[in-house]
């Protein structure tokens, strides 16, 4: 989570309620003395959280921001149910271990019915689980061999942050291929020549935060393939479908990218991106039971039955993964088609008319990878404009469009980039498109009088948050 300096106030009190708990002399909050009204309580939040951006034109965010009515009921109704108690809550973890085989088969698992995942917070704590299991697996087949343990090493292209926290937290080597010229996206070569005995695992990107397009899975795996048998390396790969995992099976339902290659052992996804489930769930699962070591897996038996746990955390709120669920029986694969495929539709549409304004050059339209379109400056150097300027000024009318540099070796390369989620409709992408053409007659008009050269080069502002986890 963002950690926070309780000695730096960020936001002045709104309300006399809030200026009561208020230090003047340290400018910090200080935990209430008495109770209040709930009623007066429940209206200064309210208030201020209206302050909050609209959650329909953030096109930075890959989170649902649009649920039906019937999942408000579930969530409120859910309220009180505590996943990891499967002893009190029965029904509620028999809705888990559903979702987890209709995922097993969605994902094309050879033991659908049997295989073993689980839900988590986010695809970021599954992303942990299925690097964990790959350095476990790789960790017990160095003992077999007599072999060191001492120096893991994780393959990756560019990555969501989470996956530099995982090789952090658990003394992993990480090796990232960058970016280099026109290559955004992990490659077959790029993997093949990092590999060696430490390496527990490649990561795989369905669906890169940065362009949104997905990396070549089979390909990979077919590398991999070659890679053992001229060297005797067996190579797993996980699969971070954060968002791509509820994309694929149906928009390209003939990708190979899930279970159907044996060197896939564990998917990782998001619930709460394009599974259309409320925040708070994501979801991880192996091809088989054995991919899991049981070392991992915990018995906890003090809430009133013996279970078995994997998760980097204990208690957490029911709710999404029950929604998730009545979206998996409401949707089915016809209704998340549709979803989707609407989607995608918007992403091209807008791909191809923000091309027709002229200054800017498209980098991923939509095509092969998540719903929604990338773009950079044609010609950066002689721009009226920065992208982040252009951000900016879209941000005034409501509208957040993140601008951001790439990652190494890319850095001078800045783009922005669009979001397309369930919720976003053909007149708010029309009424969108008004708005990026006003910002640029304005610009024509008025051209900031002021830009260093290194705001030009987009190496100047990196505020901007796209990871969307």
């Amino acid at each position: 989570m963002a950690l926070h300096n309780t000695q730096e106030l960020k936001a002045p009190p709104t309300s006399q309620i809030e200026s009561d708990v208020l230090n003047d002399k340290t400018s910090s909050y200080q935990f209430p003395e008495s109770k209040l009204d709930p009623q007066a309580v429940y209206q200064t939040i309210h208030d201020q959280l209206v302050l909050d951006g609209n959650s329909q034109q953030n096109l930075a965010t890959f989170c649902t921001t649009w649920i039906e009515p019937e999942v408000q009921k579930i969530m409120d109704e859910s309220a009180d149910k505590n996943m990891i108690d499967k002893d009190e809550y029965p029904q509620t973890a028999a809705i888990e271990e559903r979702c987890v085989h209709m995922l097993a088969d969605l994902w094309n698992s050879p033991e659908a019915a049997s295989t073993i995942g689980c839900s988590t917070t986010g695809s970021s704590e599954a992303a942990m689980l299925g690097g964990l299991a790959l350095k476990w697996n790789w960790r017990k087949r160095r003992h077999a061999q007599g072999k060191s343990t001492e120096s893991p090493n994780l393959i990756m292209g560019p990555v969501q942050v989470c996956w530099h926290k995982f090789c952090r937290y658990f003394d992993v080597e990480i090796r990232e291929a960058p970016m280099e010229g026109d290559r955004l996206l992990l490659t077959p070569e790029e993997v093949i020549k990092r590999c060696d005995e430490n390496t527990i695992g490649v990561i795989v990107t369905l669906g890169v935060t940065f362009t949104l397009q997905f990396e070549p899975v089979h390909a990979i795996s077919m590398a991999l393939d070659k890679l053992q048998a001229d060297t005797g390396l067996d190579i797993p790969i996980h699969v971070d479908g954060a968002s791509g995992a509820f994309l694929a099976p149906f928009l390209e339902p003939d990708l190979l990218w899930d279970f159907r290659l044996p060197r896939v052992k564990s998917i990782n996804a998001s619930g709460h991106k394009f599974g259309l489930a409320p925040l708070g769930v994501g979801w991880a699962l192996w091809r088989e039971k054995h991919d899991l070591p049981e070392e991992l897996i915990f018995d906890v038996n003090y809430l009133g039955g013996n279970m078995p746990t994997f998760a980097l955390n204990f208690s957490r709120p029911g709710g999404e993964i029950i929604c998730q669920y009545y979206n998996f029986l409401r949707l089915g694969k016809e209704g998340y088609r549709d979803i989707q495929t609407g989607c995608a539709a918007l992403g091209r549409y807008l791909a191809e008319k923000i091309a027709a304004f002229g200054p800017f050059k498209i980098i991923y339209d939509g095509q092969g990878g998540i719903p929604g379109l990338c773009w950079e400056l044609k010609d950066p150097a002689s721009s009226s404009f920065t992208l982040y300027e252009y951000a900016d000024r879209l941000r005034e009318r409501g509208w957040l469009v993140p601008a951001y540099s790439m990652p190494p070796n890319r850095e001078d390369l800045v783009i922005q980039r669009i979001l397309i989620r369930h919720g976003f409709t053909q007149d708010m992408a029309d009424a969108l498109l008004l708005e990026m053409q006003d910002a640029l007659n304005h610009f024509a008009q008025h051209p900031p009088e002021e830009r260093s050269s290194l705001t030009t080069l987009g190496v100047e502002s990196t505020s901007h948050d796209h990871s969307g986890r």
